[in-house]
């Protein structure tokens, strides 16, 4: 009687829940997208046709088929399917669906499998409790996140799992998503407003007929069509954006290798996904400081200053007025000449030292100012350039036995190309200037 009653609540649920669960694939012809993973002859499809479905992550962004993948998996493999979020799931959850996966293979040798969404977020202690249960074959966990599992994931359950990424829903993906939410609703979509929705959606198949359904029941009259006016009055493009998160470090990454590629469109681009996804700007600025030194550097020295300012006038101005010198500061840096020779000049040096260790300076270089310092040789010798029109050649500032070593290599780009041209001929006349004299046989 019981499975009566719940068989007829799951029919009464289909019919009232929102359009993206009761158009939910049940078999895998139906899933639209993921072709790499469930398309014919595919891993992932190989494996649930072939019975041989084992614990796995799955990772992906959001609406791309995760749950959808893990009951189809249950279903065809004739497992129990148990679903928990570990943003509010706990031990003593685990704990039941453990005894319960328990007494089913006891009884009628059914298997579980359990279905772990945001799996991210459960503690390390709480994903070792799950080691054992994987382990022994007691469970099947499938872990669906929308961040790295290299992240997130501890490395022993990692060890155990085979990862399987999904990737967001392509425009082709997702018209055919928002068609067959047209035919269940019973309503003609315009191609411009199923364009549009395609867009607002992001890649993601769940927001796509969610939209679809919100439209639909905007419109005045029921014969209306779905139309891009409609969707524009019920639906905004979403920013998808986690401080804390995969898309963080994606989005700086994007912004900085855009900045040292020269492109200022694609660097505004990222920085005001950044921004739009509710950034700090002071984050930004700091970024755009170190690049200003690491990648452009002597090449433009002004570019520095500037990035030092920029970050002045977003403590001062804040936002939303802050964009405006943001924007200006990476379309300069964008253009400006690039150089990492002082940078990468800096870390030589430092592994220099590291590896030879801590030398005393020259005598000459020592410091002379101290009562007796000049009767020990301190400071004696040094030669003031200043006195010399500006540079001693026959002056060594390393010790002997690192007399050798160079560090800065300018470039040939901007300003650097100027000091490049110094260097060489400094260079060249201290090395004259200070060679040991030849002495004939």
């Amino acid at each position: 009687m019981s499975d009566l009653f719940s068989t007829a609540a799951d029919d009464r649920r289909r019919l009232v829940a929102p359009l993206p669960e009761r158009l939910r694939p049940d078999d895998l012809d139906l899933v639209v997208g993921q072709e790499s993973l469930v398309g014919p002859g595919r891993p992932l499809r190989r494996a649930i046709e072939e019975d041989r479905v084992g614990s796995m992550i799955l990772f992906g962004p959001p609406g791309t088929g995760k749950t959808t993948l893990a009951r189809i998996m249950a279903a065809r493999t004739g497992s129990s399917f148990e679903e928990l979020s570990a943003v509010d799931a706990g031990k003593a959850d685990v704990r039941a669906v453990t005894e319960r996966a328990r007494d089913r293979l006891a009884g009628d040798g059914r298997r579980t499998i359990l279905f772990l969404d945001e799996i991210h977020r459960f503690t390390k202690a709480q994903q070792d409790a799950l080691l054992p249960l994987v382990e022994s074959g007691l469970i099947i966990l499938i872990g669906a996140t929308t961040e790295s599992p290299h992240v997130g994931v501890i490395a022993a359950l990692l060890s155990r799992c085979t990862l399987y990424e999904l990737k967001s829903l392509d425009p082709a993906d997702l018209n055919r998503m928002i068609d067959r939410g047209a035919a269940a609703l019973e309503v003609t979509v315009a191609d411009d407003a199923r364009d549009a929705i395609a867009r607002a959606a992001g890649g993601d198949g769940r927001a796509a007929l969610a939209l679809l359904e919100a439209a639909t029941a905007a419109r005045a009259t029921a014969t209306d069509a779905v139309d891009v006016e409609l969707v524009a009055q019920v639906g905004r493009i979403p920013i998808r954006y986690d401080r804390e998160g995969d898309l963080h470090y994606d989005a700086i990454s994007a912004f900085i290798k855009s900045l040292r590629g020269s492109d200022p469109d694609a660097a505004l681009w990222w920085m005001h996904t950044m921004l739009e996804g509710g950034e700090d700007p002071r984050y930004v600025s700091r970024r755009l400081i170190v690049f200003a030194s690491e990648d452009v550097g002597n090449a433009d020295p002004r570019a520095l200053p500037l990035a030092v300012a920029t970050a002045q006038a977003i403590q001062e101005i804040g936002m939303p007025e802050g964009r405006i010198p943001l924007a200006q500061c990476v379309t300069y840096l964008a253009l400006a000449p690039k150089s990492n020779a002082a940078y990468t000049a800096g870390d030589a040096a430092r592994a220099a030292v590291r590896e030879y260790g801590t030398h005393i300076p020259p005598d000459h270089l020592r410091d002379g100012s101290h009562s007796g310092s000049k009767a020990l040789g301190r400071g004696v010798g040094y030669k003031y350039p200043h006195a010399a029109g500006g540079f001693v050649a026959d002056q060594r500032h390393l010790p002997d036995d690192l007399a050798h070593l160079r560090f800065y290599e300018p470039t040939t780009m901007g300003f650097e190309a100027r000091l490049s041209e110094i260097l060489s001929e400094l260079r060249a006349q201290r090395e004259q200037q200070t060679a040991p004299p030849t002495t004939k046989d």
